[in-house]
């Protein structure tokens, strides 16, 4: 797969995800400066990996919806939320995000904290905004309680907190996959989860897509710990080496650099496996898996 893949579903789809989640914040009857700040984090860019995830696995059954869309708005703004918060002085203490200033940089750290609380709890209601028309109301209730447990203390909550406990720690290989497979695996597994249900996939094609969904959440956060050594700051977006500074365990202090691209590259290679066992064809998912592997952010 080439780089045009994924691009082209960034042209298809990004724009009216960005729409779908400007126009729900816009309409909000809120403070104006906290919806300036909310979108703020929204329209820093990025390849919205999380919710062209859920339009790719929706679109592999059929046409995409617009429970696909708002899915994938949900999901965004839950990650969006996430990394304000990681960006403050409490936890990462970064100043630069996507090659702009942080939200707190910009907005002070309390009106950060609160446009991540806003996009938190604005997600669910964007699920719980789409019509009976377009996902019957026990699925809403359903991925609503999985988007849930995927973004809090049992997913990405959870995995986070024992990323800060872990800090001039040496942790083992398992203890630092399981960190990830929460901070950062949760939130992707959801994606593919709730694709598959608003793309009405055959049952027995769900399991290949757990397996697909778990598969990329370590090789994503293995190419993150790979970039963080030798990527290029200036397409990145943020200063490199942030790991080391903060004494964090990661796949290459763990495993070596060469040993670490061997892990990813097995993973992708499982991740790959899952997809052809599908009982669809899924170009748009192999897209966004060879995204994955081969991004330079």
């Amino acid at each position: 797969m080439t780089r045009e893949g994924i691009n082209q579903l960034v042209e298809e789809h990004v724009p009216k995800l960005v729409e779908t989640i400007t126009t729900h914040i816009e309409t909000l009857t809120a403070p104006q400066r906290l919806k300036e700040a909310m979108l703020y984090s929204i329209n820093a860019g990025g390849k919205r990996i999380r919710p062209l995830l859920l339009i790719a696995t929706a679109g592999s059954y059929g046409s995409v919806t617009n429970a696909a869309y708002k899915l994938g708005a949900a999901v965004e703004m839950v990650h969006t939320y996430s990394l304000i918060h990681d960006d403050l002085p409490s936890m990462d203490d970064d100043d630069i995000r996507r090659g702009k200033l942080t939200n707190h940089k910009v907005y002070g750290e309390a009106m950060a904290i609160l446009a991540g609380d806003a996009l938190l709890t604005e997600s669910f209601s964007l699920i719980t905004d789409i019509s009976e028309q377009d996902l019957a109301p026990r699925d809403a209730l359903f991925l609503s309680s999985r988007l849930s447990e995927a973004s809090g203390a049992l997913g990405m909550v959870g995995g986070q907190v024992d990323d800060l406990a872990a800090e001039n720690c040496s942790l083992t290989l398992d203890e630092l996959e399981s960190i990830h497979r929460r901070k950062t695996g949760a939130l992707l597994a959801f994606a593919v989860e709730a694709g598959g249900l608003v793309g009405t996939s055959p049952k027995e094609d769900l399991t290949h897509l757990r397996k697909f969904a778990e598969e990329i959440g370590v090789a994503f956060q293995i190419k993150d710990d790979i970039l963080d050594v030798e990527g290029d700051e200036s397409a990145i977006g943020k200063p490199i080496g942030s790991d080391v500074d903060n004494k964090k365990s990661t796949y290459p202090s763990l495993l070596s650099i060469t040993e670490a691209k061997r892990k990813l590259r097995n993973h992708i290679e499982a991740a790959e496996n899952a997809l052809k066992s599908l009982s669809v064809p899924a170009p748009a998912l192999f897209s966004v898996l060879s995204y994955i592997e081969l991004r330079d952010r």
